[in-house]
């Protein structure tokens, strides 16, 4: 269902049910829900990469699943909303990690699948991968994947994308800032470990506290984030490995970092 694979400082979560399209199901959720939370408390990994495997990242809810909740007396109302909820948890949970988060990218990304994609800190892309909350097309308006969506790419092109159920690709996702990159393919794995090995070979502790800033202050007004951050500059400055690192470029030699 889920498979984690670390190669040094960097974890890989595959979502692997391809006969599913990588659905978010219940059991999805569920072991995305686990993984997020044993990687939380892992100070050894600094970088998580986030894919799939078959032909598609994710095409969002199991529709089946929605479908048979149905069944219950309140026509499924309870069990429904219990969904979205725990949906929506796991995609809080990627900005609260401390480490940052890669979206590796293929072949579909719809719906709660790209509401995946935009929660994630960064994301590479195939070229040719579709990008959509196409649910409008099946009468069912995208609200929740509409959160992180909105927050990723202008507000009108957003809106657009929820009320036409027009899927984009790679070209449009990286104009919009869906995703940083797009590249072939065959090379997909290449450059998202290469972005992955990239920001793990800083200071952990810097990106650490960095991250968290990041999204902290994005909910502020300009003062209060101004004076946010400040602090948080305070902080990072005090750390012995920061100070060891200004020192050893000021020297020009490799800093002599202890911790991650």
């Amino acid at each position: 269902m889920l498979r984690r694979e670390d190669d040094g400082a960097v974890a890989r979560l595959t979502m692997d049910a391809p006969e599913r399209l990588n659905a978010l199901s219940d059991e999805m959720l569920a072991a995305l829900a686990a993984a997020f939370d044993d990687l939380s408390r892992d100070r050894a990994i600094r970088v998580v990469i986030l894919g799939g495997a078959g032909r598609a990242f994710c095409a969002g809810h199991d529709l089946r699943q929605m479908q048979a909740k149905r069944q219950a007396g309140d026509r499924g109302a309870a069990g429904l909303h219990d969904l979205f909820t725990r949906c929506a948890e796991v995609m809080q949970a990627i900005p609260r990690l401390p480490q940052p988060v890669i979206a590796e990218v293929h072949g579909v990304a719809v719906a709660a699948g790209c509401q995946l994609v935009a929660s994630c800190d960064m994301a590479v892309a195939a070229h040719g991968t579709r990008f959509g909350v196409n649910g409008v097309n099946i009468g069912l308006f995208c609200s929740t994947p509409m959160v992180a969506l909105s927050r990723n790419v202008p507000r009108k092109r957003a809106f657009e994308m929820l009320t036409t159920g027009r899927l984009i690709q790679t070209d449009e996702a990286l104009d919009l800032g869906l995703i940083n990159r797009a590249v072939p393919a065959d090379e997909l794995p290449d450059a998202t470990r290469d972005l992955a090995r990239t920001v793990a070979d800083k200071l952990g502790s810097a990106v650490r506290v960095g991250k968290r800033a990041f999204y902290e202050q994005a909910e502020m007004d300009l003062a209060a984030a101004y004076a946010h951050t400040g602090q948080v500059m305070v902080e990072n400055m005090l750390d012995r490995d920061t100070e060891e690192g200004i020192d050893a470029f000021l020297e020009k030699r490799p800093p002599g970092w202890q911790q991650g």
